[in-house]
Order: structure tokens, then C-alpha cells, then sequence
């Protein structure tokens, strides 16, 4: 079938043009390229208050999102979806803005840095589905201004699990003066997100996160873990409190996950959570709901929270339960312990 011919769209006065407009993306719900891009300029103003100013990953499927798509990875990168951290070479309008951030290895790149809508749209047009900024502005990329609570359920939980979790985290932010901002992950999860100075460097936020999910094992015994072994965390709710180490970062609000059903990262109210259906909140869905409600974050830029208090917790729990691991791919950290599963452990 010869290609459909490109359309160019007006994005607040900027030329954006749309190669395959009618390339089907989603089989399914019969989603197009085209319609993916109307989705982001349809919560332009959400998508604009996740990514904007901050470093993006783009997770992109040119090819669509189907069964037979072979995701590229670090051990074979030979795949037909990606993770692309630097912007393309060729063919990058001159508006398109870019910010350096710097990797745990000392590597640098350049990634895609929105400043305005039209960059959002750009990015689609080259097959992005998802979204993945960092937790810190371009004006400085080595202090985060945002804890990300990841909720992560294990084989055996559920949605629920989450949820519950989620409900009991509220309690523990707001007996701290604090005030989190909910969103599904678009699967089965729930991230929690605080804005705070940007005062701690990465290690001081993955601090901070360790203290969090700690306190909720306290809380929700047998529910909860911090473990970040598989092998040891059962049925429970993970707090993956590695995606505040640098470099790592998770889907943003609005961004659309690359499942079946075309379902979206999407804020939600916490008086709604416990209700809420992810699988409903969908690129075809999502559109209406936020003409009739807005941004459910917009208020999360109002006020930048102190984290020394979880952090006097983190330095309280330090002498007997120390650091926890980071991810596979970083160099040794100071004060880490082993990075070896415990079942290979030799003793």
C-alpha cells in the first residue's frame, strides 16, 4: 500500500509536518500516527507542564506498537523500538531545543529539551509514543526538583495493591507537609510525584526515596518492600526507589504506553484513585477528560517541598540498614553494598 502523503499542522504558528498520517499505530482501537499527534495537542497544556523545560528520553515505536515489534535493549540494540536519549542529527528544525545532561558513566548527550507544544508533536511525528523526562530543568541538571514515587505491584498484586499503598503514602507526605500528585502508570502501577527545591543533588532524592519506602514497610508489613532483588520481594508492592538515581527516569504524565489498548499515563485526583479503572484512561478517552477537567496536576508547580525530613529519616536508618543497591548498569557507588543476588552470593 503506497504511503499516505504528509500533512504539515499549525502548532501555535509552528510548521509541523506528519509523514504516514494514516499509519495505524495501535491495531486494535485502529489508532494513527495522526491521531497520536491530535492526542498530545489535545492535552497540550499537561503534556507541556510534564516535559517542559526538562531533558525527554524518547521511547519511539516507528513501526507501531504490535506483537512482532522487538524492542531494542543494551545487550542487543538491534531492535525495531528504541529508547533514544540524543536528538537525531539530520533533519531537526531550527526551533527545536535541546538540553546536556550527563550520564552515570560521564558520557553526555544532548536530548530533546520542549520548550512549546510543537516539540511534542515533532517528536511524535518520528514514531514517539512515550515520554521519559528527567526529574530536573535544564537551568540546572544535577539537582532534581521532583520525587518520584513509583509503585511498582509484583506477580500476585494488583492495581489495588497499589492503590492501597498509594493511600497510605498520602497519610506519611501529609503528616510531613507535603503534598504528592497521583497518576496511574498506564499499566498497573501508581507514581506518586512531589515537587521539592531543587537544592539535593540525585543521590540525596534516591535518599530520600529509600526513606519513604521503608517508613510504608513499616506501616504495611508484608505489603510492602524496598527489596530490590525479585527474588526477594513476594507478593507485594515495590518501591523502586532507583528511578531518582540519575539517569533513570519513568513515563510522564499523559504519555501514552505502548500497549494494546492505547492506554495513558493519566493524573487522577485522590479521591478518585481508589475508583479508577486504568484500562479506561486510553489516547481515545483521555481527550474529553481533560476538556471537561483539565490538568489534575496544575497545581503541583505551587509549592517546592523541603525533603530534609525524610532524609533525617534515611540518616536514622542508615547505621543499621545502610544504602540499597542501584541499577545494573552503574558504576560501583560509594556506600553501596554488594550488587549480587542473593541466591549467587557466594559464602
Amino acid at each position: 500500500m503506497a504511503a499516505t502523503p504528509a500533512i504539515e499542522l499549525d502548532v501555535d504558528g509552528r510548521a509541523v509536518r506528519v509523514t504516514n498520517p494514516d499509519r495505524v499505530y495501535f491495531a486494535g482501537p485502529g489508532i494513527t500516527k495522526l491521531q497520536l499527534v491530535e492526542y498530545y495537542l489535545s492535552v497540550g497544556e499537561g503534556i507541556m507542564r510534564a516535559l517542559g523545560e526538562r531533558p525527554v528520553t524518547l521511547e519511539r515505536w516507528p513501526h507501531g506498537v504490535r506483537d512482532d515489534v522487538k524492542m531494542a535493549t543494551r545487550a542487543d540494540p538491534h531492535g525495531d523500538a528504541f529508547f533514544q536519549k540524543r536528538v537525531p542529527t539530520k533533519g531537526v528544525p531550527d526551533w527545536i531545543e535541546t538540553a546536556t545532561i550527563t550520564f552515570p558513566s560521564g558520557r553526555t548527550a544532548d536530548e530533546l529539551c520542549p520548550t512549546e507544544l510543537a516539540a511534542v508533536a515533532w517528536a511524535v511525528n518520528l514514531g514517539t509514543i512515550t515520554f521519559h523526562p528527567w526529574p530536573v530543568r535544564r537551568s540546572d541538571v544535577d539537582h532534581p526538583d521532583e520525587l518520584r514515587i513509583d509503585l511498582d505491584p509484583q506477580p500476585g498484586t494488583h492495581f489495588s495493591d497499589a492503590v492501597a499503598v498509594a493511600g497510605v503514602a498520602r497519610e506519611l507526605l501529609e503528616e510531613l507537609g507535603i503534598t504528592g500528585y497521583p497518576k496511574t502508570s498506564g499499566n498497573r502501577g501508581v507514581h506518586i510525584y512531589v515537587r521539592i527545591a531543587p537544592r539535593w543533588t540525585f543521590t540525596d532524592v534516591r535518599h530520600a526515596a529509600i526513606a519513604l519506602g521503608r517508613e510504608l514497610e513499616r506501616r504495611m508489613p508484608g505489603k510492602v518492600t524496598t527489596r530490590w532483588w525479585k527474588e526477594e520481594r513476594g507478593e507485594t508492592i515495590f518501591v523502586d526507589y532507583n528511578q531518582n538515581a540519575r539517569d533513570r527516569t519513568i513515563a510522564s504524565a499523559y504519555s501514552i504506553r505502548p500497549l494494546a489498548h492505547a492506554p495513558v499515563s493519566a493524573p487522577v485526583t485522590w479521591d478518585e484513585l481508589a475508583d479508577v479503572d486504568p484500562r479506561d484512561l486510553t489516547v481515545l478517552s483521555m481527550p474529553a477528560r481533560f476538556a471537561e477537567r483539565g490538568d489534575l496536576h496544575a497545581g503541583i508547580d505551587d509549592v517546592a517541598h523541603d525533603l530534609t525530613p525524610l532524609l533525617e529519616w534515611y540518616a536514622r536508618d542508615e547505621a543499621e540498614l545502610g544504602d540499597m543497591p542501584y541499577p545494573p548498569e552503574y558504576p560501583k557507588m560509594p556506600g553501596e553494598p554488594k550488587r549480587v543476588q542473593p541466591s549467587r552470593e557466594r559464602h
